[in-house]
């Protein structure tokens, strides 16, 4: 053998060599494996700066508890994580998901979950049915970019009683080029609550008699009619841009959501990312089970409401509170005369 031929045979062994550890590193890569950040509204998972897909581990367990639902009134919720909404998911679009739901042992219901981010039998709730105690796992491939609700959907006594009770959330997909940066982040969302007195003296629980005359007590954002006041308040300071991401999982009406004193500069359109934005919105609908998201700068410091423009629903509890702080803008926004009682429409 001559010395080329030698000299050639090891170069292309070595190509070889190099051809199969860059495959191997490239799958290595393609498996990378990562536990989901869950947040409680109204915080939002950090932004994801990968720029190829992983496997994303969700782990999410069904609760049912006695919590507050308004001053001095508990309710029996049920919930995913035992918080109403249960948690934001953020994920990639290509990411593949491992999803992992477990039901308490203390629990009295079977529950699952349908996530309407999944293409696949019931957005997985065909096959994530688990009694207390027991755990389903089952896995899907993010294929569309946009902000997703998910709720269970398990039959007994009703999939309407799961929802109202509180088992719900969203799960943000972001494109694959990822989202523009924004000040501040917040998770919010609107739910309806059907009442009656239970069997335990003060604590209250579904009335399905409500429910079907599309009759709410309560209609609240983040759980509670106090879930976006007080110190549960959203904050920000003058200048920031804002990027809210609302769900509205009903179970009935539709929402009118606004924010009093603003103007939505971007509204992505029923959560859809890489769709259509409409520019300086007053009001956005949001169907029952549907979503938006909307951006806006704040400019002047005040608190400003927001609200279900549906307007009688703030007395039953759709308003929350963004208090901006900051140096005043009279550029913007300056008082002439007149009082100083705080006034919205």
């Amino acid at each position: 053998m001559t010395w080329s031929r030698f000299i050639s045979k090891i170069l292309i062994a070595g190509l070889f060599g190099f051809f199969v550890f860059t495959v191997n590193l490239k799958a290595f890569a393609a498996e990378q494996v990562i536990n989901a950040e869950l947040t409680t509204a109204p915080n939002v998972p950090a932004p994801i700066k990968r720029t190829a897909p992983a496997k994303v581990v969700v782990k999410l367990e069904a609760k049912e508890y006695v919590g507050t639902l308004a001053q001095d009134t508990k309710y029996t919720f049920w919930s995913f994580n035992g918080t109403v909404p249960g948690p934001m998911i953020r994920a990639r679009v290509g990411d593949t998901i491992e999803f992992h739901l477990s039901n308490h042992k203390d629990n009295a219901f079977a529950h699952n979950i349908d996530l309407h981010a999944v293409n696949g039998p019931g957005g997985g709730a065909a096959v994530s049915l688990v009694d207390p105690g027991a755990k389903a796992v089952f896995e899907f491939k993010v294929l569309n970019p946009g902000l997703y609700i998910y709720h269970c959907a398990a039959s007994d006594p009703s999939i309407p009683a799961h929802i109202s009770n509180g088992m719900y959330g969203m799960i943000l997909v972001e494109p694959e080029k990822g989202m523009s940066m924004v000040d501040k982040e917040f998770y919010v969302m609107q739910s309806e609550f059907f009442t009656e007195p239970s069997d335990k003296e003060g604590i209250l629980k579904l009335s399905m008699k409500k429910g079907l005359a599309e009759n709410p007590d309560y209609v609240v954002f983040n759980g509670s009619t106090n879930g976006l006041m007080g110190d549960k308040a959203l904050n920000a300071k003058v200048g920031d841009n804002i990027r809210i991401y609302f769900g509205n999982i009903g179970p009935n009406s539709a929402s009118s959501f606004h924010v009093i004193g603003e103007i939505f500069d971007k509204v992505y359109v029923e959560g859809a990312l890489d769709g259509l934005i409409n520019k300086n919105i007053q009001t956005t609908l949001v169907p029952s089970a549907g979503a938006t998201i909307v951006e806006f700068k704040v400019d002047v410091p005040a608190t400003y409401l927001l609200v279900d423009h549906s307007i009688f629903r703030v007395a039953k509890g759709a308003a929350g509170a963004l208090i901006v702080s900051g140096p005043e803008n009279p550029s913007v926004f300056k008082k002439i005369t007149g009082s100083d009682e705080s006034k919205g429409h």
